[in-house]
């Protein structure tokens, strides 16, 4: 196996597109050599604990609502066209995501990454669900067969926190300063939300070589 390590943001929406994506294609190539690790990265690392109004954040930080639906507009039509299931207009709040990277990382553990990283993403952009809020978790833990009481524990005590900002300023120290960021085989990067066909390319060359060897 190759592992291909992945920083993200699960409130990330290219991240979203990426991932769906990336999956497009290893559903087109059931015999791909990868095994995936997810690994943090905030997109807002000094957001408020309890996160911000949807609105806001977005008005803020592309500065004013016109700028903010200029600078969505791509994502939009993406999502619009790859992936109908979302909707971006459920989302009321921008939430800070260092509760979310610490129940990736406990799924991790469990080998339920994958499908706990794939339930955040859903509950985010398809649900609109807030997935800063700890309750939200629990029941996003659960729903991937993890101990939701247990969670809550570790959710209400600061377990793994500082591991976590620490792995994330890693990344940042490394030279990442955007997401999606796709490490292949510890060796090559791949940069942003990819169409499927590179990746089946990739898979493709990968498999040649280990056919090759």
């Amino acid at each position: 196996m190759i592992t291909l390590d992945i920083f993200h943001d699960p409130i990330c929406p290219w991240c979203h597109i990426g991932k769906a994506r990336l999956e497009r294609a290893l559903e087109s190539r059931p015999d791909h050599p990868f095994a995936i690790a997810w690994h943090p990265f905030q997109l807002n690392p000094t957001m408020p604990k309890d996160g911000m109004d949807r609105r806001a954040y977005l008005e803020a930080k592309f500065g004013g609502a016109e700028s903010a639906r200029k600078a969505y507009a791509p994502v939009v039509e993406i999502m619009l066209k790859e992936m109908p299931k979302t909707d971006l207009l459920a989302i009321q709040r921008t939430p800070n995501t260092l509760n979310a990277h610490r129940l990736i990382h406990w799924a991790g553990l469990e080998g339920r990454q994958t499908p706990m990283v794939s339930s955040l993403y859903r509950a985010y952009f398809q649900e609109g669900r807030d997935i800063g809020d700890i309750d939200t978790l629990v029941d996003l833990a659960e729903g991937v067969e993890m101990d939701g009481a247990l969670v809550r524990r570790l959710l209400t005590s600061d377990a793994d926190l500082e591991e976590i900002q620490k792995r994330d300023q890693h990344a940042r120290d490394r030279g990442v300063n955007a997401v999606p960021l796709f490490i292949v085989g510890n060796r090559h990067a791949v940069e942003g939300a990819q169409p499927p066909e590179l990746w089946q390319q990739v898979i493709d060359e990968l498999l040649a070589q280990e056919h090759d060897a």
